[in-house]
């Protein structure tokens, strides 16, 4: 692993662990302002729980276990695309600067709404590393594309087999009729 992941991978999670950590502890300072985006996803994902701070709490826990995840290098792709799901609501709830009014405070919520952009940048950046080892996907195209070659290389030598073959075995039937 090189020094840049090594380094890297812990920094970026590091707000993820602190900020899910928050949301874990107290969901009630945060579910007021993620009840505009927490609302529409609930009523049409079963899956998740109805109460607005039970939703920031399970988004909190999902980015502290993530986080840790990441850091420490276990599952880093899958880690990266959880943290990444989880920014996007976070993002939408937490930073609508097109709706605030005060300029000071719009420009301030701009800022973190294009800094969490850049995070999420950053952990789909994350999310593709392979760590200088070929792509799932990669390794699959080429495996296919050598057993190609080599079953035209094998049907090839089946073929020149069988080309030499049939001589071979009308000489031996001409040599086994002549005498000793």
């Amino acid at each position: 692993m090189s020094v840049l992941r090594l380094a890297g991978r812990p920094l970026l999670a590091a707000m993820f662990v602190t900020g899910g950590l928050s949301s874990v502890r107290d969901p009630k300072e945060v579910a007021p302002v993620a009840e505009d985006v927490v609302r529409p996803v609930t009523d049409r994902v079963d899956l998740l729980p109805d109460r607005t701070e039970q939703v920031v709490r399970l988004n909190g826990a999902v980015q502290v276990a993530a986080g840790v995840m990441l850091g420490i290098g276990r599952l880093p792709r899958l880690s990266a695309l959880a943290i990444a799901a989880t920014l996007v609501p976070t993002t939408l709830a937490a930073h609508r600067f097109w709706e605030i009014e005060d300029p000071s405070e719009r420009a301030q919520q701009r800022i973190h709404f294009f800094k969490n952009l850049s995070m999420l940048g950053g952990l789909l950046i994350t999310a593709d590393d392979t760590g200088g080892r070929p792509s799932m996907w990669w390794r699959g195209r080429h495996t296919a594309h050598d057993l190609r070659r080599e079953a035209h290389w094998m049907g090839r030598q089946v073929r020149a087999t069988a080309a030499t073959a049939r001589p071979a075995a009308a000489a031996g039937r001409v040599r086994a009729k002549l005498p000793v």
